[in-house]
């Protein structure tokens, strides 16, 4: 009956690390949930929670989703993902990521005031990743993400992995555990003609081009573990009538509550708890609550987002014969400043 309690991580390093938009989910349908659904996550959207579940693509799937990330700023990101089922091999995923952040003033040390252009930073992101299944019950994936940030005279570029497993079991494999570590690479260092200057010898006799030094930044490594489990609502109260043949049919009602528990290596770890409701598979209405230290505090909380977290899924097949589905995806992540951030995704299978 003794506990011990260990408290991990470095509260020294938190902001320290570089290339954070690696944290951020460009996706409507887990963006519902916060991010929380590290266990039962599937399809090309897995590629930036847990790549083990992009071994849930049957046999195509598209995606394309887009963010107004902290709506009324003018800040932005596109996402657009490919996954294809390559047979005994896996799925095969590609996924590309970039941000907008509109045109900022240039401003200078002479012209603080600006007023002397603009200019626009190029961050992109760029990931190829395979999941596989390899049996009934467990998959797992391998994820690698080239990162680009660039302005005209300066540039940084690593390169990040991720790795994950995702677990299922039950009669309709209602249990669902995962795992997934991720952004663990080289570092990002900024280089670049924007970190030199014209000065002189110590002699004053002549100019030269002096070039600064730059430190590097780690990236924002990130530890996910989860679990969910799916409750059918409606599963075994109709029965058939008396002396008619029992038919199997789908239960059209599905519960599934959802657990993770996100550990940070560079800022605070995250607990949450998410809901999902599904009728049919059809429509699906999710909300979740994100939990993060001092979250509610103004003065000592470190995000700006306030919690809570809603979305909807609309799901229609364009054939009765093929199954082809396409769903529409909308979230939407509550923020004390600005209006939030709002996803909308559209993806085919």
């Amino acid at each position: 009956f003794l506990s011990v309690s260990v408290f991990a991580g470095n509260k020294d390093r938190v902001g320290q690390a570089g290339a954070s938009e690696l944290l951020l989910n460009p996706w409507g349908r887990s963006s519902g949930v916060f991010g929380l659904n590290c266990a039962n996550v599937s399809g090309v959207e897995a590629m930036k929670l847990n790549i083990a579940g992009l071994a849930g693509v049957k046999k195509t799937e598209v995606g394309f989703a887009h963010t107004r990330y902290l709506a009324g700023t003018g800040i932005s990101m596109s996402n657009l993902a490919l996954g294809r089922n390559l047979g005994d091999i896996g799925v095969l995923g590609i996924n590309i990521m970039s941000f907008n952040f509109g045109e900022i003033p240039i401003t200078t040390t002479s012209s603080p005031e600006g007023g002397i252009g603009t200019f626009t930073p190029s961050f992109l992101n760029m990931s190829v990743g395979l999941g596989h299944t390899f049996s009934r019950n467990m998959s797992a994936g391998l994820n690698v993400t080239y990162v680009n940030e660039a302005i005209s005279n300066i540039k940084a570029s690593a390169l990040g992995f991720d790795a994950g497993v995702q677990y299922t079991n039950g009669e309709r494999d209602n249990l669902h555990l995962g795992i997934s570590l991720r952004n663990v690479g080289t570092n990002i260092r900024f280089t670049g003609d924007g970190f030199s200057f014209n000065g002189k010898t110590p002699d004053l006799a002549t100019e030269l081009t002096v070039q600064q030094r730059s430190e590097k930044f780690s990236l924002p490594s990130q530890l996910s573990i989860g679990a969910a489990y799916d409750f059918y609502l409606d599963e075994g109260k109709a029965p058939a009538a008396e002396g008619a043949a029992k038919k199997e049919e789908n239960p059209k009602h599905r519960l599934t509550p959802m657990f993770s528990f996100v550990s940070n290596a560079f800022s605070t770890d995250w607990l949450g708890l998410g809901m999902e409701y599904a009728y049919s598979e059809k429509i699906m209405l999710r909300a979740a609550y994100r939990y993060e230290t001092d979250v509610q505090d103004k003065e000592l909380s470190t995000t700006f987002f306030t919690g809570p977290s809603a979305g909807l899924t609309l799901n229609t097949k364009l054939s009765k014969k093929e199954n082809q589905v396409i769903s529409i995806d909308y979230a939407f992540k509550a923020t004390r400043i600005s209006n939030g951030v709002h996803t909308l995704g559209v993806r085919y299978n």
